[in-house]
């Protein structure tokens, strides 16, 4: 984060909030003059002094312009085709009851995908109808609290989980609206692990025939609901995958789910009202990436699934999309404190052009990790960081930031270059993690999980407190 001074006044970043060239950081952080960092006004010291670290800080304005840049993009897109569709927020990637006013506010639907994620939404007061719930192996506790909520939709996955909903909702006397989730075999996204549409995984019905060449997985569930009448079908899901940056699999994964609706149609009558084309839209981890933004790939879907309905002959359905951590992501950092720096001689790999040749990387020490942040270490994801408290007239190095775990896989940004004079003490920060830092969370080696911190027009106020000693051994019961 380059400063540009201006005198006694905040240097404004290069950085923004949707559709801005400063990713990845939100639109509210600005470095000031004498080199400290502002989140929505507040300096990153009073953060510290006043929430300690590691924190999560949310950017409240930026995400909720997030949220309303992907539901204006897509309600005028498809508005444009004919169409309606509704926006749902990935519970997954953040829940919180603030976080799910938030969403609800903005406009847009919440979905779960677990009883405890239903809970929190609930809480906050988000209506039974405009939450759905996802799940592989829902417990019959799971379905039935969200049966008696009035969820606006179960997401089913399965041929077995089918009868256990439709014998659930008899016994509550309703009738279930559900969705089928199906696998199109177009799949994408930045790992296998985060990829949710190819074949060998444990996610949705697949489209293609079986080996007999008979009914595909995905139309027998389909027929199935139509023939029970405790569950009422509204529509066909899918899901492509998450941290996708290129609009093609959307258009071409809508193509076979259309087909899929018309096919049901012609065996049945039954023409479904609604097709969820899922989301897990890109975000900018690193300076100089771009992110998916939402009125080119809103528009580029919204053309595609008119020429695709138009070509079957059907008319459209309602859609639905899901962003994923496109909202909650870019919204917010973590905040470190730096504890041992150490120099490390580093040999080149044999396989880089200079091999055998030594040079030095730092290893900068945080007071988290792992336990905030698993994605480095499970997925190899790439973060940034920089140094957020002070300025430096110091040249950069090549560094690696670690957390405090005992684990050598334990690793916070991989590759990273920060001032040469980084010390113990300084402030850093690590922006994009408002998705699946305090979700992903652990207790690994004992640390208590952060807070969730928001910040909006110059203040700051916890919407996580952050865990105890004392929480940790209040479950232990000896």
């Amino acid at each position: 984060m380059s400063a540009a001074p201006e005198a006694g006044r905040s240097a404004v970043l290069p950085v923004g909030g949707p559709g801005a060239a400063g990713a990845p950081w939100s639109s509210g952080v600005r470095r000031r003059a004498d080199g400290e960092v502002e989140v929505a006004g507040v300096p990153v010291s009073e953060l510290a002094a006043a929430h300690g670290t590691p924190a999560y800080v949310l950017d409240e304005a930026d995400f909720r312009a997030r949220a309303r840049a992907y539901r204006t993009a897509f309600e005028s897109a498809f508005a444009e085709v004919g169409a309606g569709v509704d926006v749902y927020y990935a519970g997954k990637a953040l829940l919180t009851v603030a976080v799910a006013r938030w969403a609800t506010q903005e406009g847009l639907r919440v979905d779960t995908a677990s009883g405890g994620e239903l809970a929190v939404a609930l809480r906050a007061g988000v209506p039974g109808a405009a939450i759905g719930l996802h799940g592989n192996n829902k417990s019959d506790a799971e379905i039935l609290a969200a049966l008696d909520a009035g969820v606006g939709r179960l997401i089913v996955d399965s041929l077995v989980e089918i009868e256990r909903v439709a014998d659930l909702a008899a016994s509550r006397g309703v009738v279930a609206p559900v969705m089928v989730r199906v696998t199109t075999g177009v799949h994408a996204g930045g790992h296998e692990y985060i990829s949710t549409a190819h074949e060998d995984q444990k996610f949705g019905l697949s489209v293609n025939a079986g080996p007999d060449g008979g009914t595909s997985p995905a139309l027998a569930a389909l027929e199935a609901v139509v023939a029970r009448p405790e569950l009422d079908l509204l529509g066909i899901h899918s899901h492509i995958g998450s941290q996708i940056l290129e609009p093609s699999g959307f258009e071409a994964a809508a193509r076979v789910v259309l087909q899929l609706r018309a096919d049901l149609a012609t065996r049945t009558g039954a023409l479904v009202e609604e097709v969820d084309l899922g989301g897990g839209y890109g975000i900018a981890y690193l300076p100089g990436e771009e992110p998916l933004e939402p009125a080119p790939v809103a528009v580029s879907v919204a053309q595609a699934v008119a020429a695709v309905s138009r070509e079957l002959g059907t008319p459209l359905p309602r859609f639905s999309i899901e962003p994923g951590r496109a909202v909650v992501g870019p919204a917010g950092l973590t905040l470190y404190t730096v504890g041992t720096v150490k120099p490390v001689t580093v040999s080149a790999p044999a396989e880089d052009p200079g091999a055998g040749a030594t040079f030095t990387r730092l290893y900068v020490s945080v007071d988290g990790g792992m336990s905030d942040n698993i994605r480095p270490a499970l997925y190899g994801a790439d973060y940034h960081a920089e140094v957020v408290g002070r300025a430096s007239a110091a040249g950069t190095v090549l560094a690696r930031v670690v957390g405090k775990h005992c684990e050598s896989g334990d690793v916070v940004v991989h590759e990273v270059m920060l001032p040469a004079d980084v010390r113990a003490g300084d402030l850093l920060a690590v922006p994009a993690t408002g998705a699946y830092g305090r979700s992903m969370a652990s207790n690994y080696n004992g640390l208590t999980r952060p807070p969730v911190v928001a910040v909006a027009d110059g203040a700051s106020r916890v919407l996580v407190r952050r865990e105890t000693l004392e929480d940790l051994l209040g479950l232990d019961l000896g």
